[in-house]
């Protein structure tokens, strides 16, 4: 049987309770029994996947497992009647390198409910980079309208807005036509390509570091979090009256040092975002509005491309806090 390529997370054998992970050769047997063989062409890097490959803790939850929570590639083989081989084929989050082997490999064995078709106007190379990330906001925005979030009634603020979900997530609101804010640490540097993707505006992250007040003025009609902590508080606190704020991330703290006086006095709804077990409907919904509201030319001008080879060193970097928009994996590369 031929070998294959991928980013395979092990326990370290210095150190249990640490993790380690290596470009291995290996070949199908390593792979879970599931109905759809994939060939993968494309995956990305995501903050979990930086963890993972960083041997970070938190992220795998078994070993050995193939690295990974996004793939995209060609099916050769199915069991399952809504696939056939050559179908173009992409699956994001639903366990992928966490506690199934994902798609940092050059071949994959999946389950067919959390899998999609590649969507027009998307090849295979920009529904990786969407990956997650782009699920996550697209999801994201998903709630905050069925809210009730419209065009026209106030300002959307995205925290984040430099990194991968939040980019996509400030792309989505401007092009449906809201006044959406980016929030970014690096404003000098970031605020011309914020305001290329949409921004109306581009705030200072550390406005929203301070301690603030239990309830601050009225600013906005909804916002989109991906950092947690005393951000999403100050954040909740400035929401205008019945708005309402998705939370998909905890980059900054997983604290929410928050009263809850802006739900009893103003209403405010504070809106989970989960992006790893969701329903196929949600998925698709998801991948409508995408397909609706994301431009395929702004989607690669966030993004570049890096072979398997570099996953590692690449991680590293987004670990330190150097990474902007989408890192595409060439997995074939």
């Amino acid at each position: 049987m031929s070998t294959f390529p991928a980013w395979v997370v092990r326990e370290d054998p210095a150190n249990p309770k640490r993790r380690r992970a290596a470009l291995e050769e290996i070949d199908e047997t390593a792979l879970d029994d599931l109905p759809v063989a994939i060939d993968v062409t494309h995956s990305s890097l995501n903050y979990k996947d930086a963890l993972a490959l960083g041997g970070r803790p938190g992220v795998v939850r078994r070993t050995p497992l193939v690295a990974g929570i996004d793939l995209v590639g060609e099916v050769t083989a199915s069991l399952d009647d809504r696939f056939a081989p050559g179908d173009a084929v992409m699956l994001h989050g639903a366990g992928l390198g966490e506690d199934r082997h994902g798609g940092l490999a050059h071949r994959a064995r999946v389950d067919a409910d959390a899998l999609l078709p590649v969507p027009a106007p998307f090849t295979s190379a920009q529904a990786a980079a969407i990956g997650t990330a782009g699920l996550t906001a697209a999801l994201a925005v998903l709630a905050l309208e069925r809210h009730g979030l419209r065009p026209g009634t106030g300002p959307v603020l995205v925290t984040g807005a430099s990194g991968g979900a939040g980019s996509i997530a400030l792309a989505l609101l401007a092009a449906a036509g809201y006044e959406a804010v980016a929030v970014t640490g690096r404003p000098e540097e970031m605020g011309e390509r914020l305001r290329s993707l949409g921004a109306a505006d581009v705030l200072d992250r550390s406005e929203l570091e301070a301690e603030g007040r239990p309830l601050a003025a009225q600013r906005w009609a909804g916002a989109v979090d991906g950092v947690g902590g005393r951000i999403l508080a100050n954040i909740l606190a400035g929401t205008r009256a019945d708005g309402a704020v998705a939370a998909y991330g905890l980059a900054a703290s997983p604290d929410l040092p928050a009263t809850v006086l802006p739900f009893i006095l103003r209403g405010v709804s504070l809106l989970g975002v989960n992006s790893v077990e969701i329903s196929r409907p949600l998925r698709e919904a998801a991948w409508d509005h995408l397909a609706r509201d994301l431009d395929p030319a702004l989607l690669d001008s966030l993004t570049r491309t890096v072979p398997l080879g570099a996953a590692q060193e690449t991680a590293r970097e987004l670990l330190e806090g150097k990474g902007t928009g989408r890192i595409v994996i060439d997995v074939q590369r």
